[in-house]
């Protein structure tokens, strides 16, 4: 016989054809992603540490599946076999001699082959912020072949 006392009734707010509990419906996935989108969650929940795990993930995956560099590797660029010489050019730039050898200009290249190899050779000294404007190149008296490099920021 069921008992009409409140206190004895079944304590489940469902029954067995409903076997979702009362309370708070269940979200869209739409309404998930923007609670994430809006960071909804408290610190310490499911989805707070979702959120957390996959931005730790895109950081520290992306760079190496994309192939990012954000300069944090030390340059390739070989050591230098003769000094160069730096001398200012009067508050304008630099002025740089350097060694031909050292170099490694094609004969006959063009400017912009000249201008890259260059740059290429005063980087260790100067950066990689410097312009090379113009050049000329000289033999010492050893017959050494020398390029004078006009340079500037």
């Amino acid at each position: 016989m069921p008992s009409s006392n409140p206190l004895l009734a079944d304590p489940s707010p469902h029954t067995q054809a409903d076997p979702q509990p009362i309370g708070l419906p269940r979200r869209t996935p739409r309404q998930v992603l923007l609670s994430y989108f809006y960071w909804t969650y408290s610190r310490g929940s499911f989805h707070y540490d979702v959120m957390v795990t996959l931005i730790l993930a895109f950081i520290f995956v992306t760079p190496h599946i994309h192939g990012f560099s954000y300069g944090d590797k030390p340059t390739t660029a070989a050591a230098l076999i003769h000094p160069i010489q730096v001398v200012s050019d009067g508050g304008h730039g630099v002025i740089l001699t350097v060694r031909a050898s050292d170099a490694n200009v094609p004969p006959g290249a063009s400017n912009a082959v000249v201008k890259k190899a260059l740059r290429k050779a005063i980087e260790p000294v100067t950066g990689d912020a410097e312009y090379v404007e113009k050049w000329q190149t000289f033999t010492d008296a050893d017959g050494n072949l020398f390029w004078k490099v006009w340079a500037h920021r």
